[in-house]
């Protein structure tokens, strides 16, 4: 059987279709101060006031690095600015070369890194998994296109004669690395050294 539907305009003059029996529930309890218990919590809106939010590439204080900018929600992950530490943490293997790897995801750093974490012996991302900054300890291993968001945003703050890892797998010998002087990716053999930069995320 279809619902019975009520036209109803709001007082900017539009005009929007209501159950009925929704309606009726809400005029009923409005009518006895229960409006909130009956009707859909609406979601919290972003803060209007972006003053605080530092340009692309400067430091954020209290965050532990710079802005590499906006990340919009995708694949389950929420809408968050991305973190670059403000310095290198040194020239470290992947780790278990000739072996497959969870760490498959090209966007997701902080899956793959918690994948390599748990199989062991992934000397980059327990570097990035250690360190720390202004009291901030969830740091990560970026993966290929968090990487190259920051060669698109920071890439001043890297060096341009080095090769930096990624998280993402390429194969059972390969990961993904980056080198900023060009922005050009390639698939590194697991066994070699490859500069490290730590990334985490400020969710909004």
């Amino acid at each position: 059987m279809k619902r019975e539907k009520i036209s109803v305009t709001t007082p900017d003059g539009y005009t929007v279709k209501v159950p009925a029996q929704l309606l009726a529930t809400a005029v009923i309890a409005a009518i006895f101060g229960q409006t909130s218990s009956i009707l859909p919590t609406a979601p919290a809106a972003l803060p209007a006031n972006t003053d605080s939010v530092p340009e692309v590439g400067e430091y954020w204080p209290g965050q532990g690095g710079h802005n590499a900018g906006f990340v919009p929600a995708r694949d389950g992950v929420p809408a968050h600015y991305l973190i670059v530490a403000a310095k290198d943490i040194g020239d470290h293997k992947w780790g278990r070369y000739g072996e497959e790897s969870g760490g498959t995801s090209r966007t997701d750093g902080l899956a793959n890194t918690a994948c390599l974490l748990n199989d062991g012996n992934h000397p980059a991302a327990s570097a990035c998994a250690e360190y720390q900054a202004d009291g901030h300890g969830d740091f990560y291993l970026p993966a290929a296109a968090e990487l190259y968001q920051c060669w698109l945003y920071t890439q001043h703050l890297f060096a341009k004669d080095c090769w930096y890892w990624s998280s993402t797998q390429r194969s059972a010998n390969l990961a993904f690395g980056l080198v900023f002087g060009v922005g050009f990716q390639l698939g590194h053999g697991k066994d070699l050294e490859l500069r490290v930069r730590p990334v985490r995320r400020l969710f909004i």
